[in-house]
């Protein structure tokens, strides 16, 4: 696991293998957005010659050549800047495109621009997201991968600020679950399937002081969620619901994050093209997210109380599956009919926002790869919101902004809920094909439950779509590498944060 230190000490005296500087593009040329020490300076009339533009993403590796006690400075670009300065998001991904350009190094010392704490705190966080690597399953060829960055050091004239170090630590903590995140989205099925994952929870629970619950195929069964027992039929690993609270003393407030948990997704009966399943470990993602949301809150010890329900399947096309045309009835009593089982997610998080709301939450979130719609909407960066109550979708969008994460707001339209009504049941599972993505939210919203008796207000509510970014099958860029993500991780914790604080 990487380290943090602070060091009151300048880019050419840190200690350190290497040395992060910004550079800025402009349109005279790039730019270095630092005061060098004067045995620096030679590199401010040589960028362009070095090949550096400052791009976005850019890491340029440089012999330090004796101007400094590092023997190698990296520079990383920061695209274009206003105010002078680049945004605390673009040192992120600078800070985390450097730790993984510098993979084999033990020291990265960051002489980023930071104009107050935050941006100090932010370029650390970025070190540590972009410091991940997902080595479990290699063996032969485990010694061709550099490790990770060992440390990372932070050049401040102010170690010792309380505010700074409490940043650092949160940043610590969110980094360590965005990779937890990451190495549950990157486990092969065969290895996460519903009960394993249940078992990472217990154990999460055990470690952090968390109340964990976890609900067997035989008790969903009985107990009438037919959703998680409809998807996982065709499985011969059962379905689970697991619950893992966080519930401090005098919390001031109670929030609920539901996950869809498919831990392999075929398709069932209606099955996906080969192709198409490939990636299909990470439909788990939101799951992931919420479990280790939840864990961060414990170590963070956010006054809030705050439960995870993880709903867990697997959907194969076995004997037992679910078939188009079926009519299940989920948790609750609602009779769903059944067109498609490749829309399953939807039918596991039926039962868990019902669970949720049991618990009459003053929020309910959920998180879900759920359609390949919202990747053809938003592509494979941007995640989606969708809430009934446009202040909730805010606050999810306010605290996405804080925390470096691309979400966007999506609408709710009335005018395509007609298109889920079923002849056979209380609703079916697939309507309008165009619009997939806002179709899916409006079913998700028939489960969210009231905050009195029949007629009162729904629970405030938003449904988070994370379908594209939960797992980069392209290049790495900024602090994100090949594979999961960790996606949504830092937007919840805000969220909680910002709850605390109502």
């Amino acid at each position: 696991m990487t380290s943090v230190t602070l060091q009151n000490k300048d880019a050419a005296s840190a200690s350190a293998d290497a040395v992060v500087l910004a550079v800025a593009v402009t349109d005279d040329g790039p730019r270095l957005l630092a005061d060098l020490p004067r045995a620096l300076r030679w590199l401010t009339g040589s960028l362009t010659a070095l090949g550096v533009s400052g791009a976005a993403d850019e890491v340029v590796r440089v012999p330090s050549a004796g101007g400094a006690s590092a023997d190698v400075l990296v520079l990383a670009g920061v695209g274009r800047v206003t105010g002078g300065r680049p945004g605390r998001e673009a040192l992120r991904r600078a800070a985390g495109a450097a730790a993984r350009a510098c993979a084999g190094l033990g020291t990265l010392a960051l002489a980023l621009p930071a104009a107050d704490v935050e941006d100090g705190v932010a370029a650390v966080e970025g070190a540590l997201l972009g410091a991940y690597s997902y080595t479990t399953y290699k063996e032969r060829t485990s010694g061709a991968q550099k490790a990770p960055v060992g440390e990372v050091v932070l050049l401040t004239s102010s170690p010792r600020d309380k505010a700074l170090r409490a940043g650092v630590e949160r940043a610590r903590v969110l980094a360590d679950a965005v990779a937890a995140t990451r190495d549950l989205v990157n486990a092969p099925p065969v290895d996460l399937y519903p009960e394993s994952f249940a078992d990472v929870a217990v154990a999460a629970g055990k470690e952090h002081g968390l109340k964990v619950t976890v609900l067997d195929d035989v008790a969903l069964a009985k107990g009438g969620y037919g959703g998680l027992t409809g998807v996982g039929k065709g499985s011969a690993r059962g379905p689970r619901l697991v619950s893992v609270t966080w519930s401090p003393r005098g919390a001031s407030a109670k929030v609920a994050l539901v996950g869809k948990g498919i831990t392999f997704d075929s398709g069932g009966l209606s099955i996906k093209p080969a192709a198409s399943m490939e990636t299909m470990k990470c439909d788990m993602g939101g799951a992931a997210a919420v479990l280790q949301a939840v864990v961060a809150a414990a170590r963070l010890k956010l006054p809030v109380e705050v439960t995870a329900w993880l709903c867990l399947a697997e959907n194969m096309p076995g004997g037992g599956a679910m078939r188009p045309s079926d009519v299940i009835t989920t948790y609750g009593g609602r009779t769903v009919e059944v067109l498609n089982t490749d829309a399953e997610g939807r039918l596991v998080l039926a039962d868990g926002l019902v669970s949720a709301s049991e618990q009459k939450p003053d929020l309910i979130l959920d998180v879900a790869t759920l359609t390949g719609a919202q990747m053809v909407a938003l592509g494979s960066r941007v995640a989606a919101v969708m809430a009934e109550d446009e202040a909730v979708g805010r606050r999810v969008l306010a605290a996405a902004e804080r925390s470096g994460e691309q979400f966007w707001p999506m609408p709710l339209p009335e005018e395509l809920r007609a298109s889920l009504d079923s002849p056979v049941a209380d609703i079916k599972n697939m309507g309008e094909r165009y619009g997939g993505m806002l179709v899916a939210g409006l079913f998700l919203r028939e489960f969210v439950g009231r905050t009195g008796g029949e007629g009162s207000p729904r629970i405030p509510w938003a449904h988070l779509d994370i379908a594209g970014p939960a797992f980069n099958e392209g290049a790495p860029w900024g602090y994100t590498g090949k594979g999961g993500t960790g996606v949504a991780v830092r937007t919840l914790v805000q969220v909680l944060e910002d709850a605390a604080a109502r």
